[in-house]
């Protein structure tokens, strides 16, 4: 049997969607018990500190203290937040929005989503706290370490349409590259390949089997030992463009997971002054919508080495 809507759901609170529990049966003689249990990486001590300060709430809107009994068939409401969330000092830019759509162009180090270590210091939550628009959800996604274009739908009603034209592979996606100049390899090429996860797992890799993944590569400018290269990638797998990259030769410039892992994405000290030289530049697709002819382009520009 499917559950009843949510009818009470609480309000954004600074940037930050309720997340919503459904509690199953079972022992737990006080709803913290179930809280520090199914969810231990937030700790008792902060559930207790979060109850106090009101932000775990019943189906009613209702504030749940430490005491509180569990009750099976019910839902809770928290928000999600971290103790200490290292700032990251690089600002997004809105290119354009209406009832239907907001284009973003996302600086280098801004993970798109909360996830991890990051909550505020997300596209998203900056977004919706910039905007108020507690529906704003991502179409796509790209990279934190990757700059340039990220879309995103207002209403809930258009978002599997938007969602679709990626998963359907209908949309035109351009992105420039930093990289070690090939002269011995022609361009322009498509490089297809099977793409799947590598044992460490922030990594993909390429393995012997079927393509799932195809990208166009072509030469733009050329200085010294580098070049900068267009990437029209058609699937989405992901770190494609990474991984297509460096299995030619090319892998780019900046780049802490390939060829080499420098250091994963664990809390080390980030260096701000070498971004991966990876840009999404332009989108183009038919909305599904309004059947407009959509067009963005995204107004940053990578950064040659000094020695370039």
């Amino acid at each position: 049997m499917s559950r009843p809507p949510h009818q009470h759901k609480p309000p954004m609170l600074d940037g930050v969607s309720a997340s919503c529990v459904a509690l199953p049966h079972g022992p737990w003689p006080r709803l913290i018990d179930f809280l520090g249990e199914r969810l231990p990486k937030v700790g008792m001590d902060e559930w207790q500190q979060r109850m106090a300060q009101n932000r775990v709430l019943d189906e009613q809107g209702v504030p749940q203290a430490s005491d509180a009994p569990y009750r099976p068939g019910t839902r809770i409401y928290y928000y999600r937040e971290l103790e200490t969330e290292a700032l990251i000092p690089f600002e997004e830019e809105v290119l354009y929005q209406d009832e239907h759509l907001l284009v973003a162009d996302k600086p280098h180090f801004l993970p798109v989503t909360p996830s991890g270590r990051y909550v505020q210091q997300t596209l998203l939550v900056r977004l919706k706290r910039r905007t108020g628009l507690e529906h704003l959800s991502p179409i796509h996604r790209i990279d934190r370490e990757t700059a340039g274009l990220v879309l995103f739908s207002l209403r809930p009603q258009d978002r599997g349409a938007y969602q679709a034209l990626f998963r359907e592979q209908v949309v035109d996606k351009d992105y420039e590259a930093i990289a070690p100049l090939r002269p011995d390899l022609p361009l322009p090429a498509v490089h297809r390949s099977r793409i799947e996860a590598d044992e460490q797992f922030f990594r993909q890799r390429e393995v012997p089997g079927a393509p799932n993944s195809e990208t166009q590569i072509a030469l733009l400018e050329a200085r010294g030992t580098l070049a900068r290269y267009r990437l029209r990638p058609r699937s989405g797998k992901t770190h494609q463009l990474r991984v297509h990259m460096d299995a030619l030769g090319r892998p780019i410039v900046g780049d802490l997971f390939y060829p080499e892992v420098v250091h994963g994405p664990g809390p080390a000290q980030e260096d701000w002054s070498r971004p991966l030289q990876l840009l999404a530049r332009g989108i183009r697709f038919s909305d599904p919508v309004t059947g407009a002819l959509r067009q963005f382009e995204s107004r940053r520009q990578l950064v040659w080495p000094a020695d370039a």
